[in-house]
């Protein structure tokens, strides 16, 4: 059912994004805003309106790859590229 699946994905890539954010630090206004959106996609889910959850987890998304691309964020893991 695409609901189920909505869910899933939504719920998928949102412990993702918690998992990966622990490692994250930089600007405070893209963090904020990546928090925001993670609350929201919460909040979205627990109304049962997972359009808008996934939508919310995307924006999160979003904000913390553009972050790490241009240099606002990064990680604080370095990974080694031997």
């Amino acid at each position: 059912m695409l609901e189920d699946e909505l869910r899933s994905e939504t719920l998928k890539w949102l412990e993702r994004l918690e998992k990966k954010i622990k490692n994250v630090e930089g600007d405070d206004r893209f963090l904020r805003n990546i928090n925001a959106y993670a609350e929201d996609t919460k909040f979205f889910l627990d109304k049962g309106d997972l359009i808008r959850a996934f939508e919310c987890v995307v924006w999160a998304w979003a904000w913390l790859e553009i972050g790490l691309e241009v240099g606002k964020l990064k990680s604080k893991i370095q990974y080694n590229q031997n």
